[in-house]
This record gives C-alpha cells, structure tokens and sequence, in this order.
C-alpha cells in the first residue's frame, strides 16, 4: 500500500474549495474535508504503518480479551472459566454491530445494546458495570483510529488539531462529572429515571436531530461557537447525569451544530465516551470497597465484538463520503429517540 501522511498543514493552496457545507481550513475537521474531497480509491489507501498499527491493536484486542476471560470474570463473578457460557454469540454478534454504528456516528452503543439485555432479561447490576468497562475501551480505541484514519486531529501545533483537543477537554470534563454523579445515584437506589425522564431524552435528541438535517437539507454551515458547544456539552451531562443515557447524540449533534465536521464530530465524541468511562469504571471500582459487588459475566462478549468494531469503523468513516454522514448521523439519533419513546409505551 502507499503512504498517505497526514497534510493539515497543506490545505492552503490544494485546490480544494469549501462548500457550503464544509469548514474552513483553520475549523475543526479540516484535514477530514480535505480528505473527503479526493477520490474513493486515494481515501480508501492508507499506510503500511496503519497496517502495522491496526495489526499491534489486533494483537492487544487478543491478550485484553483473555485476560478478561481468565482472570477478571472469576474475580468478579465468582463463576469458573467455561467458553461455552463466556461467549455467547448474539451479544458478540449485537455489540460487534452497535459498536459500528457508535464509532461511525458518535452515538448508540450504550443505548441500543443495554436496552437489548435488559430485554435478555440480564440484571442493571450486570448490564451497566459491563457496558462501561466496554465503551471504556472502544471508545479509547476508536478514538485513537479515528486519528489514525484522519477523520479527526488531536495535538497542538495546527489551529484545527489545537481546536478539537480543546474541544475533547471540555467534553470529557462535563461528561466525567455527570458520569459520577449517574453511577453514585445508580447505585444509592436513587429513582431518577423512568417513562418521563425517557420522553425527555427522546423530546431532546429528536428536536437536535431535526435541527441538524434542516441544516444540511438547506446546505446552512455556520462558524465554529465555543459558547454554543458548551451548552450543548452541558445539556449532554444533565442527560448523562439524570438518566445514565443521551450523551452522545446530544454531544454529537451539539457539535455538527456548533460549526464542527461530521466526521471530527463524531471521532470526538468516540474518544470523550472512552474517557468518560474510565471515570465510570473508577467510580465503580471505589464502591466496591463499601461491598458492592460487581457482575462482569458479560463483559467477554460485548468486549469480544465491540473492541473489533471500534479497530475497523474509523476506516468505514474515512472512506465513506461526508454527504451521507450527514443524514446518517441524524437519522440514527431520530431512531434511538423511537427507540426510547417504544420503551415507554
């Protein structure tokens, strides 16, 4: 394969003009949209050194997972290692797919997959502790290939890699908090959730969602707004506060809102949901010193199939065009709130 190297520097003077609908070269996305100009076959190509390094995250995919299998669920399950019970094919199969569509639109990993076992019939004390351990690490790994793959720019040096690590900080410090603050109520017996919180969460991400695709449908791209994504990130932190959900399509969609590529958008949130995570998974590992215990009899499944999927998603997201990133992104929220208002019905 030939090398393609990263060329964030070199938008000036390339050729590429920006419609309407794509950002400026010092905006947060823009070696994305100039990467979503070229050809399919030159976003298709990527390095040997990509190679090398998707191959090292397959080979790290492999030890974390047997170390799941083989020490962390009989610490914390108290059962035995028996394959047969460890993997079980339709969550590999369901977190492997929700994982895809998380890592490509910012969103629905944590929603769809925990309200498809909690139909399973598996307990929240089983389901929560696992789906963050989970996106804990596909949101990290995500992240990292987002970057790698080009959708996104994290460091300092260039306006729009300065921008979007800026952006990422300020995600992760609002979605930290709300994430402790979700976990500790959780697990007080705290009742915040229910029918009218779920409507709210679905009144929320249909209203944004409907403002984004108004905005593509009249080809409307506005200036990056640091104020607006803060509200939007702290809108994102009261839902992940209350509910434990709608972070990430409100994130997501704050973003795209607030002047920022579709696909940077959603790579920044991959990794802010990574983050935010760890914070849960530190929560977690606090209280089990006051003797709540954990169950992580699932996590080898989920982790099984949504590790993969967030190795190979950023490619998807590099190759597909940004055009229909942006109707896909939207429609997706749009779906997840039905998902919600099905569940109160």
């Amino acid at each position: 394969m030939a090398d393609t190297t990263k060329t964030s520097t070199d938008h000036h003077g390339s050729g590429v003009s920006d419609s309407p609908a794509e950002k400026s070269e010092s905006a947060i996305g823009a070696l994305a949209c100039e990467i979503d100009a070229r050809e399919f076959i030159d976003r298709a190509r990527v390095s040997r050194r990509t190679v090398g390094r998707v191959g090292v995250a397959m080979a790290i995919y492999a030890i974390i997972l047997a170390g799941i299998v083989f020490f962390v669920v009989p610490r914390y399950s108290g059962t035995a290692v028996n394959t047969s019970a460890t993997f079980l094919p339709t969550i590999v199969i369901a977190a492997f797919l929700f994982e895809t569509f998380d890592s490509a639109s910012g969103m629905g990993f944590g929603a769809t997959l925990g309200a498809l076992l909690f139909v399973l019939g598996y307990p929240a004390a089983a389901v929560v502790p696992t789906l963050l351990f989970s996106e804990a690490a596909t949101g990290l790994v995500g992240g990292l290939f987002h970057n790698e793959f080009e959708n996104v720019e994290f460091g300092y040096g260039d306006e729009s890699a300065t921008k979007a690590t800026r952006v990422l900080g300020l995600v992760v410090a609002i979605g930290v908090g709300a994430t402790i603050v979700s976990v500790v109520l959780a697990y007080l017996a705290i009742e915040v959730s229910g029918p009218l919180v779920q409507a709210y969460i679905g009144i929320i991400i249909v209203f944004i969602a409907g403002l984004t695709l108004f905005q593509n449908v009249a080809d409307f791209s506005g200036t990056y707004s640091q104020r607006q994504l803060i509200g939007f990130a702290a809108l994102a932190g009261l839902n992940k506060g209350i509910t434990g959900s709608g972070f990430g399509p409100v994130i997501t969609l704050g973003q795209i809102l607030s002047g920022i590529y579709e696909k940077s958008a959603t790579a920044i949130t991959s990794m802010s949901e990574g983050i935010v995570s760890l914070a849960g998974i530190i929560t977690f590992l606090t209280i089990t010193v006051a003797g709540v215990g954990l169950d992580l009899t699932l996590l080898p499944s989920v982790f099984a199939g949504g590790f993969l999927a967030a190795i190979f998603a950023p490619y998807t997201v590099r190759v597909m065009p940004n055009r229909i990133l942006q109707y896909i992104v939207p429609g997706y929220a749009l779906i997840l709130a039905a998902t919600l208002f099905a569940e109160i019905l």
